[in-house]
């Protein structure tokens, strides 16, 4: 990259950092710290929940997916009404009437105690491992391709872009969080217009991008529910509702967004405005795909020898950042990836954070100390300490999360693949508790359990089984009917065997 793209990432970092400096000036309780004082502007948290989960991963993995397989993957904008209808008008209610900070305390009121503990572990490990394929993804895809680093480089890249992530996040709170997550998300719209338009220039206007005929590579384009196809347009769709459902209902990411706001309607906005910017980014990044698609089959001697946009497709935007931009917008796409990969981090960190202080710190402080309520309003000294607690927490999850980066190195599969093994694993499972606790009225602790187990499991053999027939996209929406069928029955059955038992005692 030229000094002046170099200048537009330097300013980029720079004020990602004052804006963490500006907030960390404030004093700010442990409300204020985790939840921004419930008074965070809609369509700020809204973009805040965009960039959150529009990582890197799915910045660089739109692009290679239609240039590798073909259009299905926009199959995901179809869901996105179903979307709205489910998160917005059942979901949310229920969430933004109940008094909590974490939202692994809605388990422990119907569940009980040890199966919060366990949502709120399993959440620390889902978005540790999420975590850290961002970092990789970031690091070893496009910072070493366009430094033309050494792939051994690819740990001291992961460390030096947490380590920024983490100064700005610990020292700012919610608000810095979401502050510099709205200024990404415009910056992920910048990146992908402009390479759009870039591409579209040189090859003769924006209806040259879109392919004549489809390339003889792409996936053969399924509607229905063929579950041998990788992609399926009706599958697919189901896949991301799903999995939306599940991270919106069960994620302490998006669920710290919407109590962020002052009520339910307000968190409907946040949650339109999420929908809204993930449709435009997601058809630019689309569009970006068929951009590049088109230019290297026009100009094929541009690709590095032995590189093909079939064979390599995960590799062909970095490639076209590094020798197809202009002098100064290769350093804003770069900007663009970085901000996609920071705003994702910086979420994670300040909601792993919460979760860890709010479900286990606090509980272990209670006890010693003799409260036994969540509620318990702590005093204002208390409510400083939480504060000081959850900034060292974010920088040693953060450190975590560098150490674990380098893992992602040995899980096979083009970069959507890994992204899907890694990150949804869990994300069917956690939600399955959540379900059972806020719409089944017999649940309980035995059912809970044995849907974890049962979803965990199954999420596991559809990821890294390798069952014929099967593609790993499947994963959320099989784990997550297992787990709710197993839950379901296995407290009705529980229930019925305390009521025999009860009968029996009282007689």
């Amino acid at each position: 990259m030229a000094l002046i793209d170099w200048s537009v990432v330097v300013a980029y970092f720079v004020v990602m950092l004052a804006i963490g400096w500006y907030y960390s000036r404030q004093k700010q309780s442990a409300e204020d710290y985790a939840l921004g004082g419930r008074k965070i502007n809609p369509i700020m948290a809204g973009l805040s929940l965009f960039s959150t989960l529009a990582s890197t991963l799915t910045y660089l993995a739109t692009p290679s997916e239609i240039i590798g397989h073909g259009p299905m993957l926009l199959a995901n904008i179809a869901a996105f009404p179903f979307i709205w209808l489910i998160v917005g008008w059942l979901l949310i209610p229920y969430l933004m009437k109940l008094p909590v900070t974490s939202a692994y305390e809605i388990l422990e009121k119907k569940l009980g105690t040890r199966i919060r503990m366990a949502g709120a572990t399993l959440f620390v490990l889902l978005r540790l491992g999420w975590m850290s394929a961002i970092l990789y993804a970031s690091s070893s895809v496009v910072l070493i391709p366009l430094l033309q680093l050494d792939d051994s480089m690819t740990p001291l890249v992961c460390a030096v872009l947490g380590i920024i992530t983490i100064v700005y996040s610990s020292e700012g709170g919610m608000k810095a969080v979401v502050v510099t997550d709205a200024l990404q998300a415009i910056m992920m719209l910048a990146g992908a217009g402009a390479t759009v338009l870039v591409i579209s220039s040189q090859l003769g206007g924006i209806s040259e991008i879109f392919p004549k005929s489809l390339p003889t590579h792409w996936d053969p384009i399924v509607w229905g529910f063929d579950i041998k196809a990788r992609i399926a347009f009706l599958p697919y769709m189901l896949s991301v509702l799903l999995w939306y459902v599940c991270t919106n209902g069960s994620d302490q990411m998006s669920i710290q967004r919407f109590l962020s706001t002052r009520d339910a309607p307000t968190a409907r906005r946040t949650l339109a405005v999420s929908l809204t910017s993930d449709t435009i980014v997601a058809s630019l990044l689309a569009m970006t795909g068929l951009a590049l698609l088109s230019y290297y089959t026009k100009f094929p001697e541009q690709l590095p020898a032995g590189l093909t946009t079939a064979g390599n497709a995960d590799r062909i935007f970095p490639i076209f950042i590094q020798q197809g931009m202009p002098f100064g917008i290769s350093g804003l796409v770069v900007a663009a990836i970085l901000a996609a990969a920071m705003s994702s981090l910086s979420s994670g960190l300040n909601s792993t954070s919460v979760v860890v202080e709010r479900d286990f710190l606090q509980r272990w402080l209670r006890r010693h100390s003799g409260q036994q309520s969540d509620s318990v309003v702590p005093d204002p000294e208390e409510s400083l300490r939480s504060v000081v607690r959850m900034k060292k927490l974010t920088v040693v999850i953060g450190v975590l999360a560098i150490l674990l980066s380098i893992g992602n190195m040995f899980i096979q599969g083009n970069l959507l693949e890994r992204c899907n093994k890694v990150v949804n694993l869990l994300t069917a499972p956690i939600f399955v508790l959540f379900f059972l606790a806020l719409f089944i009225p017999w649940a309980n602790a035995a059912g809970a359990w044995c849907s974890l187990i049962a979803s965990i499991g199954v999420a596991i053999l559809v990821a890294y089984g390798h069952i014929e027939g099967l593609s790993p996209f499947w994963m959320t929406p099989v784990s997550l009917a297992v787990g709710i069928v197993v839950g379901v029955v296995v407290s009705g059955l529980a229930s019925q065997t305390r009521q025999a038992s009860d009968v029996t005692s009282s007689s």
